[in-house]
Order: structure tokens, then C-alpha cells, then sequence
């Protein structure tokens, strides 16, 4: 009998584990027999929290769902995913505070008074079952910064209809809002440009 080479061992080896491996995601997907929309949010330090939120958008549009989008703390010049979601993608409903960066306006009632407007419009959403996809991009901010009441957010997120996924990005937002949520995850900062001193770039940053 022909000994088995080293490659050929190695290739059942590699065989072997990826069955092991599939076996284990079969039962997962088999497990998984809960048909409901879910909530994500999106949060920690690093770059990519919105950037992710807005390829879920993208996601849902190509299978036809309907979406709805609010920015909070955002500044007032346009971003990239703005403009190109108003100009090619009129089907979205997308609203925005732009009041800027809490740090440029540096008016608390002001920024307060808009909130509450641009919650408003969130609010909304979150009782409309015709939006399967709902991002509040950077609502965490408002629960930080207490410029709306947590409780009333919380109410409205887990209330909302069944069928409705909501993706909600930035920094903190406290533990009651991730232990509400179905999905988390941390983006962790390693590096950043901005830092060394490299200007922040369009189609990139914003």
C-alpha cells in the first residue's frame, strides 16, 4: 500500500475540519427559526460605524425594502452618502438635523430644540410598518449628551412593528440601549489618519 504523501494528508485534514466546521453552521441556521426584523447597533471608537449602517442600506435596496434614514450630529455640509442617496435613490426617506457637530454650535437648547424635531421624524418611522430598514446614524449621541429621554427611545425601539430592522450608530449610547439590542458590535480605533495629520477626504471620511 502507497503511503499517503504530506499534501495529501494535510488535504484531509482541511477536509475533515470544514466538515466539522459545516456541520456546526447547518445546526446554527437550523436553530435560527425566528422571523422578525432586528436591532443592531453600531458603536465604539473606531472609523466605519456609519459606513457600515449605509452598506445595509444598500443591501435592502436591492431587494426592494423600503428604507428610512436619520442623522443626528452630523455637520451641515453635505456628505457623500447624502448626496447620492437624494440624487439616485428618491425612494428613501432621508432626514437630517443639520445643525452640525455639537462642538460647532455650542448652543445645548438649540441643539436640544433640534433633536427633539429630528426624533420626531425617527419616531415616526419607528410606528410605520412600510419601513423594513430604519437607520438612526449617531443617535447614541443623544442619550449621551441628554438632549432626549432614553426611556422614550428605548420605548420606541422595542416597540416598533415586527417586521422592522433598526441599525443605530455612534459612540456609547449606555447599556440599557445594547442590552435591548439583538446585534452589537464594536468598531475599535487602531490607527487613524486624521491623527497623523491627513486632511480628511471626500468619498472617504464624508
Amino acid at each position: 500500500m502507497t503511503a499517503k504523501q504530506p499534501s495529501d494528508a494535510k488535504s484531509d485534514k482541511h477536509k475533515r475540519a470544514m466538515q466539522k466546521q459545516k456541520a456546526k453552521v447547518d445546526q446554527h441556521i437550523e436553530e435560527a427559526a425566528e422571523e422578525r426584523g432586528v436591532l443592531i447597533v453600531l458603536t465604539g471608537n473606531g472609523k466605519g460605524k456609519s459606513s457600515s449602517a449605509f452598506g445595509m442600506v444598500m443591501r435592502a435596496l436591492g431587494y426592494d425594502q423600503k428604507v428610512g434614514v436619520i442623522q443626528f450630529i452630523k455637520g451641515q455640509q453635505l456628505s457623500g452618502e447624502e448626496i447620492y442617496l437624494r440624487d439616485h435613490c428618491p425612494q428613501i426617506d432621508f432626514y437630517q438635523m443639520g445643525t452640525g457637530f455639537t462642538w460647532d454650535t455650542q448652543d445645548r437648547d438649540a441643539d436640544i430644540a433640534a433633536a427633539k424635531i429630528t426624533w420626531a421624524k425617527a419616531e415616526a418611522m419607528l410606528k410605520d410598518d412600510s419601513f423594513q430598514l430604519v437607520i438612526l446614524d449617531e443617535l447614541t449621541y443623544m442619550i449621551a449628551y441628554k438632549y432626549l429621554d432614553e426611556q422614550l427611545i428605548l420605548d420606541a425601539l422595542r416597540n416598533r412593528p415586527d417586521n422592522q430592522s433598526v441599525v443605530v450608530t455612534g459612540r456609547g449610547g449606555g447599556s440599557a440601549l445594547q442590552e435591548l439590542a439583538d446585534t452589537v458590535s464594536e468598531i475599535k480605533e487602531i490607527k487613524h489618519a486624521f491623527k497623523a495629520g491627513v486632511k480628511a477626504r471626500k468619498g472617504v471620511d464624508f
